[in-house]
C-alpha cells in the first residue's frame, strides 16, 4: 500500500494513506467478530474515507467497504440484518480502482490478522461471489500477492488511475481515489 502511494506521489499527484480501521475495532475481529463489530468496521471505513478524501487527489487504503462487507457477511451467515447492501453498492461506486491481491503467500503473524487458513479461504470465497456484484470490471485489478515485492513496478496501475505523465511534466490535478485490497 505504501509503495503504491509512493508511486502515485512520484507521478505528481498528492496522496493520502488511510489506516486499516479493523485495528481499532473495540468490538471483536477475525473469527470472533459479530455482526455489530463488522458494522462498526464498515462505518469506520466510510467515516475515514469521508475525512481523508478532500486532503489529496488520491486516497489509498488497505481495505475498501466491499472487503469489510465480506467479513460482515461471514459474521452474519450471509444475512444483512442492518440493511447495508444499498450503502455498500453505492459506496463501492465511489472507488476509481480496486487492487485485489490474491493470497498465494503464507499467512504471517502480525498481532491482528488471523493466521487461520480456513478463515482466509472463507473470506476469499465470499469476495469471489460479491466482487462482481459490487465492483466494475473496469476498475478491478487482480494480482498475486507474491508478485508484490520491493521491486514491483506500479507504473501501469498509476497510469490506469491518473493517466500518463511525461517525464518532467506535472499532471493536471483531478480528484481520484484508490482503495487497493491487500491480502497478507
Amino acid at each position: 500500500m505504501h509503495s503504491f502511494a509512493g508511486a502515485v506521489g512520484r507521478s505528481g499527484r498528492s496522496v493520502e494513506v488511510g489506516r486499516e480501521v479493523i485495528r481499532f475495532n473495540p468490538l471483536g475481529l477475525n473469527e470472533a467478530s459479530t455482526p455489530e463489530s463488522q458494522l462498526w468496521v464498515i462505518m469506520a471505513q466510510i467515516q475515514q474515507e469521508l475525512e481523508l478524501r478532500t486532503r489529496a487527489e488520491v486516497l489509498v487504503t488497505d481495505r475498501a467497504v466491499v472487503d469489510n462487507f465480506a467479513y460482515f457477511l461471514r459474521a452474519t451467515g450471509g444475512e444483512d440484518p442492518f440493511d447495508v447492501k444499498p450503502l455498500i453498492r453505492r459506496w463501492a461506486g465511489t472507488y476509481d480502482l480496486f487492487v485485489r491481491l490474491l493470497p498465494d503467500v503464507p499467512l504471517t503473524v502480525d498481532g491482528v490478522r488471523s493466521v487461520n487458513q480456513k478463515f482466509r479461504d472463507e473470506i476469499e470465497q465470499i469476495l469471489d461471489l460479491i466482487l462482481p456484484m459490487y465492483v466494475s470490471t473496469d476498475c478491478l485489478v487482480e494480482l498475486r500477492a507474491s508478485e508484490i515485492t520491493d521491486g514491483f513496478d506500479w507504473a501501469s496501475l498509476v497510469e490506469q488511475l491518473v493517466g500518463p505523465t511525461e517525464p518532467g511534466e506535472l499532471p493536471i490535478p483531478q480528484p481520484v481515489s484508490l482503495h487497493p485490497t491487500l491480502w497478507d
